[in-house]
């Protein structure tokens, strides 16, 4: 009974860990769009996420390093894994930079619902690299391909079809739906920018996690591969934030939901 409750467990944690962190990815997203609201820019947004993270980080390796319970050393990097975790430094910093654009231009909830568009296109990326194989009469290929066609799917009517609009009227409590929207019709422009900003900030992703796993073949210590990138997402972060961003009040953090969604981002 108990192993089977055991089993149990470790087959429930992953999932509860994916969708813990969905909650939490469509937290910050909600706060960075108040942010951006007060003023904030996303290019100092991204800046500073990436420093903190970093600073946060490096005291946190360096007793990992010295830490007595350490079994295995601190992994030598060569030239040639050094310029892999850069580019993969590039594509994510440019990932979180497209993913921002997007929600500043439409909104966290069509964020969260392209963001299922991931296992799609890391399943397609896999199979085109060969990390994964395809069985037609597996049910596991069968259901694999479904939910990446039926996520597609999904992702490009949100994207084009916002549907009815909900509001409340000043004299009553009761809900009232506008004219229904029609898709040839009620394209937002906007809407649809964003949506192509967030569908490009997935496939880099998506492009991210595959590259994650042929690097970790190579150096196979999780945490210098997170500190590396970090610091090499940070300075290129922080180079576009200062060209893009040159009004130098927009870099000044106050003590509002800006500094908030700054900390919410750290990771």
């Amino acid at each position: 009974m108990d192993r089977r409750c055991c089993n149990c467990y470790k087959d429930l944690l992953p999932f509860m860990v994916l969708v813990g962190n969905e909650c939490i990815i469509t937290g910050v997203y909600t706060l960075f769009k108040a942010a951006t609201l007060q003023g904030m820019s996303k290019y100092v947004f991204v800046a500073y996420s990436y420093t903190v993270s970093t600073i946060l980080l490096l005291p946190f390796y360096f007793f990992y390093t010295r830490s007595v319970f350490r079994s295995r050393v601190v992994p030598k990097l060569s030239f040639s894994i050094l310029f892999k975790i850069a580019l993969l430094g590039v594509v994510g910093c440019s990932a979180q930079f497209l993913a921002y654009a997007g929600i500043s231009y439409s909104s966290p909830t069509l964020s969260s619902a392209i963001g299922n568009l991931i296992p799609a296109f890391t399943f397609i990326l896999a199979v085109i690299c060969r990390m994964e194989k395809i069985a037609i009469k597996s049910r596991t290929t069968q259901a694999k391909v479904w939910g990446s066609i039926i996520s597609i799917s999904g992702a490009f009517i949100v994207t084009f079809y916002k549907g009815k609009s909900i509001t409340i009227t000043h004299n009553s409590s009761f809900f009232h739906l506008q004219q229904p929207n029609h898709i040839l019709t009620s394209v937002d422009t906007n809407w649809a920018i964003g949506g192509l900003l967030l569908t490009v900030s997935n496939i880099l992703l998506t492009i991210w996690f595959v590259a994650q796993v042929e690097i970790m073949k190579e150096i196979e210590d999780e945490l210098t591969l997170v500190l590396v990138h970090n610091l090499f997402a940070t300075i290129l972060a922080l180079s576009v934030g200062l060209l893009a961003e040159t009004n130098k009040s927009l870099w000044k953090i106050r003590l509002d939901i800006s500094l908030i969604s700054i900390i919410c981002t750290v990771r």
